[in-house]
């Protein structure tokens, strides 16, 4: 640096560009550590590259300023580049060519920002990786509304909503399996492809190999209605899951705490904000159990989940905050701090019946008894106007629930040992249940349900050799989502969205 020829005569060079010896310098040194923006928090005298794409350019007489950001955080990272200080191999003319969009890769220091950012990087060189038009990039500096961001799910991820949901989902899975992992639960992967249908409920996908652009030459049983199925690939029906449940009871009732969080599907034809046609299920299966240890269980899971965002994510959160839902932060504080209420079906039909006869004309299902498949604006009325708080409500009627769930003894079977979690916001996000452990009884559900117990031998064997009392819960890991970022719309908690009549990408 000392054998540096001066600078030329009445040069100025700005007091934020480096000395014009400093790329030569740079170019004799090891390549430089790569820093994420979310890693460059405080000055430092060590050469770093950063890598990412151009959200704006801003040119000035003798600097050029870029937001830069990697994906890895919501603010991204100012680079100072000046016109007349960089390296003679290309980066002015690079630095000319920035348009957003473009992907790039800068090599400087980090120093102390005079912005409002605690830090920037001084760039001596920086190097285009992608270009990126700006006639045709559909993403302009503008805000666009989440239902356009639909029809380019491929490029949204470069927004900051969604991006701010990737990252904010990227943790609350890997807290959910710390969870479980530190309460001592092994993970379990059940199958995709099933011949159970574990709700009952026959909205499944089928999965078969018969050639259907050739109706005609589909193989028929003679005079039955139907495919023959003992010619398809499995040998019988096959179908997507829309469940982990019916194989995770299988290794609790070997194992002890087990749970399973994976992909399921349901051929529902809902255009709701609240349903997908594939997503994720987190699903937790406990031997020697009852409802109570299952309740319990998703309490702390969940109250978990929720902290670990609170404390890791504050940043998405305080953007979620600020333009989705103004009373985010303060909710999911009070998710983490107060006990979850409890309360009987039974009541909370008494509940919405007292609040109903009002005004009925504000309900747009002003019928609630005891059957009544609560909607969601029930739901929403007992977690936010009620309680407000998170509430369990349990002990549902037979009737509305599936078939393996529990009988209560102490009505003769006309409730079973089920909850539903209910929060603010979003409605159910949690449905559980005790586990039917006795065999005579789970062979007359099936019955009433018209299920053929030849399709659950397996399932059935499980309380013929050594039955034990165990239960678990289902999380709609895409509602958590919702719940957490305050998105109003499903189809925003996940990568790409399924639903009737959308399978793009």
């Amino acid at each position: 640096l000392a054998s540096a020829p001066p600078a030329s005569a009445g040069a100025v060079r700005h007091p934020r560009a480096p000395p014009p010896s400093l790329a030569r310098l740079h170019a004799t040194l090891p390549a430089p550590r790569r820093v994420k923006t979310a890693d460059a928090l405080t000055p430092s005298p060590e050469v770093v590259s950063v890598k990412g794409w151009v959200r704006t350019v801003r040119k000035q007489k003798t600097l050029t300023f870029v937001e830069l950001n990697d994906g890895s955080t919501l603010s991204g990272l100012q680079l100072v580049l000046p016109n007349d200080g960089l390296d003679d191999d290309g980066s002015a003319a690079a630095v000319a060519a920035l348009t957003t969009g473009t992907s790039v890769h800068a090599v400087g220091t980090l120093v102390a920002s005079g912005g409002k950012q605690a830090v920037e990087l001084c760039a001596s060189s920086l190097r285009i990786l992608g270009g990126c038009p700006g006639e045709t990039f559909p993403l302009a500096k503008k805000r666009h509304s989440l239902e356009y961001l639909r029809t380019i799910a491929h490029l949204r991820p470069r927004t900051n909503t969604i991006a701010a949901v990737a990252r904010v989902r990227s943790s609350l899975a890997g807290a959910v399996h710390a969870f479980f992992q530190a309460e001592g639960f092994l993970y379990v992967q059940t199958p995709i492809v099933t011949a159970s249908d574990c709700e009952g409920a026959g909205e499944m996908f089928r999965v078969t190999t018969l050639d259907l652009d050739d109706v005609g030459g589909i193989p028929t049983i003679e005079g039955e209605a139907g495919a023959d199925f003992g010619a398809d690939f499995f040998g019988k029906p096959a179908y997507l899951t829309v469940s982990g449940q019916l194989g995770g009871e299988t290794h609790a009732c070997a194992l002890g705490d087990v749970y399973t969080f994976g992909p399921t599907f349901r051929a529902e034809n809902s255009q709701t904000t609240r349903h997908l046609a594939e997503f994720n299920m987190v699903e937790p299966e406990m031997a020697f159990a009852d409802l109570t240890s299952a309740m319990d269980n998703a309490e702390g899971m969940l109250k978990h989940a929720v902290a670990h965002i609170l404390a890791h994510r504050k940043e998405d959160l305080e953007f979620f905050n600020k333009f989705y839902d103004k009373s985010l932060v303060e909710r999911l504080n009070s998710l983490v701090k107060k006990p979850f209420v409890r309360c009987s079906y039974r009541d909370a039909v008494a509940h919405l019946q007292e609040e109903i006869a009002k005004d009925p004309s504000k309900w747009q299902f002003p019928v609630v008894e005891f059957g009544t498949d609560l909607a969601t604006e029930h739901e929403r009325w007992l977690a936010e106007t009620k309680f407000n708080s998170a509430v369990f409500v349990y002990d549902y009627p037979a009737s509305i629930k599936a078939f393996y769930m529990r009988d209560n003894a102490e009505d003769g079977g006309e409730t079973v040992a089920a909850m539903d979690l209910l929060v603010p916001g979003v409605g159910e996000l949690v449905g559980g249940s005790q586990r039917e452990e006795r065999l005579d009884v789970l062979l007359k559900k099936m019955a009433a349900n018209d299920l053929d117990p030849e399709d659950y031998w397996w399932y059935l064997d499980l309380r013929r050799f050594g039955s034990v009392p165990h239960a678990g819960y289902g999380l709609g890991f895409e509602r958590l989502v919702c719940y957490v970022t305050g998105i109003e719309n499903i189809r925003e908690a996940i990568a790409f969205p399924r639903y009737p009549g959308s399978a793009e990408f």
